[in-house]
């Protein structure tokens, strides 16, 4: 793969990382504001006053009328349900945008098989056909072994260092291939983790707001305020449901994700120890 071409992934990387936190905010408040809080999700919410923008971000809008399904249950959950919203759309982009780079890096082919052959063909001294096997994959751990490949066929015609010198060159080149190759496939995982810490605590939060209200709505004098504490309740609930689901998406794909990141790892090691060795017991 060019210089050219990981500089362009790398700034897509960048870009796409940079954008997608605000504009998966708007995404949620504009869900949140207007598919959430549309009349049909209310009970008699027709024969009320249409609710202003602010009411609507508040979670107040068709306060005294009743959800009559699931989106208006959601959208009781008061304004920190479009933050959680955007932290799921987040999660669910990232998850996407991860899956096609690490799958572009695995290359096309078993790893276990390509670094058997490129074993095989080592072992036999057919080094042009272990770089084919390499170029067939075009993959970044493909792109890591025929750069150690390129390396030790170079070292076969060098006539000035010593043999302990060719084998350190060989194990340079690829760790210097692995450097350059490997750190994009952690890029925006980060983003995974954090919200897997951080949905919690928000989900947290606005479960902790709900419980306010609807205490609040316990100690009015007199009769409990009942629309108060349903609302209240159902603030807390959603809130909670919401954040769960969300940090729980968030670690689950964040644990497949470097799983699969360190099994790559795993066999770049395997065929560059085979390479230095190998060339260490040929020559």
């Amino acid at each position: 793969m060019s210089i050219q071409m990981k500089s362009a992934e790398n700034a897509f990387s960048k870009t796409f990382a940079s954008i997608l936190v605000p504009a998966a905010y708007v995404m949620a408040l504009v869900i949140y504001m207007f598919l959430l809080c549309s009349s049909g999700n209310f009970e008699g919410a027709d024969k009320l006053p249409s609710p202003s923008v602010m009411e609507r971000f508040g979670g107040s809008a068709y306060g005294s009328a009743h959800p009559s399904g699931y989106l208006g249950t959601i959208y009781k959950g008061g304004f920190i349900v479009p933050i959680l919203m955007a932290m799921m759309i987040i999660v669910v982009a990232v998850c996407i945008e991860r899956f096609l780079t690490i799958s572009m890096a695995k290359g096309s082919g078993d790893l276990d098989t390509l670094v058997r052959n490129v074993q095989s063909n080592l072992n036999k001294g057919s080094i042009d056909e272990a770089i084919s096997a390499c170029d067939k994959n075009k993959g970044a751990v493909g792109n890591v072994i025929r750069a150690g490949l390129v390396k030790y066929r170079l070292m076969e015609s060098d006539t000035h260092l010593a043999k302990d010198q060719k084998v350190m060159a060989i194990q340079k080149e690829i760790e210097e291939a692995t450097s350059l190759e490997l750190p994009m496939l952690e890029r925006n995982l980060v983003l995974l983790a954090t919200i897997t810490s951080v949905g919690t605590l928000v989900a947290l939060l606005g479960t902790v707001l709900g419980m306010i209200r609807a205490f609040r709505a316990l100690a009015n004098a007199g009769a409990p305020d009942a629309v108060a504490l349903s609302t209240g309740i159902s603030e807390a609930l959603i809130n909670t449901a919401l954040g769960i689901s969300t940090s729980a998406v968030a670690i689950v794909f964040y644990n497949i994700f470097t799983s699969q990141i360190d099994s790559m790892t795993y066999r770049i090691d395997e065929a560059g120890f085979s390479i230095a060795q190998t060339y260490a017991e040929k020559h």
